[in-house]
């Protein structure tokens, strides 16, 4: 497998291969950025300079060499209430772009931080029904926010309007608009079927527009657009409003998370089809300064795009010149075709954007949620509830919350069968050859001795279900706590056993610890429980050491007894 290197990052040998993967990538994407920028509020273009200038800085300066980057699904849907909610403090557009361009810049530099923390490798830890719900709730966002374009209304800007007003909404459907939304739906689920040459959305795109001059439709049009480069936006910049610095940031981390998480999912797949390993760090940091640099242009944020990147794989992109050339084919379309964008029609787009939210939502996870463990079925449902009518950055952090405690709780109850509790006198069968061959305690002295072997990890639940069995065993008086299968232990484990130990202390039962691995013993030094409670000389290197200890106290006259 080849591993993304800094080395790697442009190669003239399949140069032939990168242009057509990279045109073919580029067809893609021109619908769906249309679409996006659209839907977020900024206008159709601001979807087209994003992919351009995300597109090109961050398979430049990525981690991944045939990664695709263009205004997403999830991320529109996060951008587009951002918009929206910065709308509503400034009064208008035109008032509160300073303040959305500077989000889409810090977000960027989220995505960078990052990077540079080496966060990248951390999105394996993410619980697949947090991912699903996650998922499967920004796809239904799309879905519900494109059905107003759809029947030739505005969008509206929360998900509470979109329920709220449907009844009237239904009420006022443009039948021209919904019968153009109905033939793209058609078009781009049927054309597939006739050919794959040519993609799916960009026939539905042209077919759709000219049916609409054709038949002279009088539907919502996207209308006029700048045409050439876009100029930078430093003097809307200057206009950033603080005033709102919660809003600010928090809308700031959610897009920079989300675009990490939305690029490495991708950036997998992609790992998958190269027989490539990518650079999860240095991917973040390239989709960090695509982002910012985006921003300066007015553009929508991105990440990797599962859809633009294996067609461009698929069609012979092998190196970073792919990206490049998706970037300068949409930079062409900007000069040549941009007076026709014009004429687009807006139920079109919505129709396309609809077939996206659609294939976000993760159906496998819902098909299994009857049968997997109810807890993480709940997970997902919680999780999904709470990304529609809540907030994102809200829906993942419980749901990672909740995540922890039934793993906690699973661990738990795994502690709770494995734990195991033996008389001393069973320990004959496992003494090696050169101890004593019996033991030199009587039979009442072994029958009062008791071990408790650990079997993996110690968790803070278990607590209460070793002194649960420990209160059906009356007559102990010494226990040994075997745990040379415990590789590691935290805090919360550490004063979990401290609870244990305060019991048995309270009752007089002896605590002896053998087998002790290097990193829990430090721990419980670290908390004081060695030697508060546990003396050093009660800890032992291996539980035949403990064993002769006990004999000699024993013969010596020292019995705990």
């Amino acid at each position: 497998m080849t591993y993304e290197t800094p080395e790697s990052k442009i190669d003239f040998r399949h140069i032939q291969g990168d242009l057509l993967g990279g045109l073919t990538a580029g067809i893609v994407t021109l619908p769906l950025a249309l679409a996006f920028g659209l839907q977020s509020g900024l206008g159709a273009m601001s979807g087209l300079y994003g992919a351009i200038f995300l597109g090109a800085v961050a398979v430049i300066f990525g981690g991944t060499r045939t990664l695709i980057s263009t205004p997403t699904g999830p991320m529109t849907v996060v951008a587009a209430l951002t918009i929206s909610q910065a709308i509503s403090f400034a009064g208008s557009l035109e008032l509160a772009l300073g303040t959305i361009l500077g989000i889409f810049f810090l977000a960027g530099s989220v995505q960078i931080v990052f990077g540079l923390l080496k966060f990248g490798g951390n999105i394996k830890y993410i619980p697949y029904p947090v991912l699903s719900g996650f998922m499967t709730g920004i796809g239904i966002i799309l879905i519900l926010f494109e059905i107003y374009p759809l029947i030739g209304l505005p969008a509206p800007s929360s998900i509470r309007q979109v329920l709220t007003g449907g009844l009237q909404a239904l009420l006022h459907t443009n039948l021209q608009a919904l019968l153009l939304g109905v033939v793209t739906l058609a078009i781009i689920y049927l054309a597939p079927k006739v050919t794959t040459i040519i993609p799916a959305t960009l026939t539905a795109l042209i077919a759709g527009t000219l049916i609409s001059l054709g038949f002279g439709f009088s539907v919502p049009l996207i209308g006029e657009v700048a045409q050439g480069l876009p100029t930078l936006q430093f003097e809307s910049f200057l206009h950033f409003d603080f005033s709102q610095p919660s809003f600010i940031l928090s809308a700031a981390v959610t897009l920079g998370a989300l675009g990490c998480i939305d690029t490495l999912l991708t950036a997998v797949i992609v790992d998958k089809m190269t027989e490539t390993k990518h650079h999860s760090d240095r991917e973040l940091i390239g989709q960090g300064m695509g982002n910012m640099v985006s921003a300066f242009f007015g553009g929508v944020p991105g990440a990797g795009t599962t859809m633009s990147s294996i067609v461009n794989v698929k069609a012979g992109g092998r190196t970073r010149l792919s990206g490049v050339f998706s970037s300068l084919f949409l930079l062409a379309v900007l000069f040549g075709l941009g007076k026709y964008v014009q004429y687009v029609p807006i139920p079109v787009l919505a129709a396309i954007l609809i077939t996206v939210g659609f294939d976000i939502i993760d159906y496998n996870g819902l098909k299994e949620v009857m049968k997997v463990d109810r807890a993480e079925g709940a997970i997902l449902f919680i999780v999904l509830g709470m990304t529609v009518f809540v907030d994102l950055i809200t829906a993942v952090g419980t749901g990672m919350t909740l995540s922890v405690f039934v793993f906690m709780k699973k661990m738990g109850d795994i502690g709770e069968e494995t734990i195991t509790l033996f008389p001393l006198r069973s320990l004959k069968v496992r003494k090696p050859i050169d101890l004593r061959e019996e033991f030199v305690l009587p039979q009442e002295y072994l029958d009062n001795v008791y071990i408790k072997s650990f079997t993996g990890p110690v968790f803070f639940g278990f607590a209460h279900f070793l002194i649960d069995n420990l209160k059906q065993l009356p007559s102990v008086k010494i226990i040994v706590f075997e745990m040379n299968r415990v590789p590691y232990l935290d805090q919360s484990a550490a004063h979990a056993l401290e609870s244990v130990f305060e019991y048995m202390q309270k009752r007089n039962i002896l605590v002896l610890l053998a087998n002790i691995n290097e990193q829990p013993l430090q721990m419980l030094r670290a908390v004081d429980l060695i030697p508060r409670l546990i003396p050093d000389h009660h800890v032992f290197l291996d539980i035949f050491d403990c064993v002769i200890w006990l004999e000699d106290e024993f013969v010596s006259g020292k019995s705990p007894f």
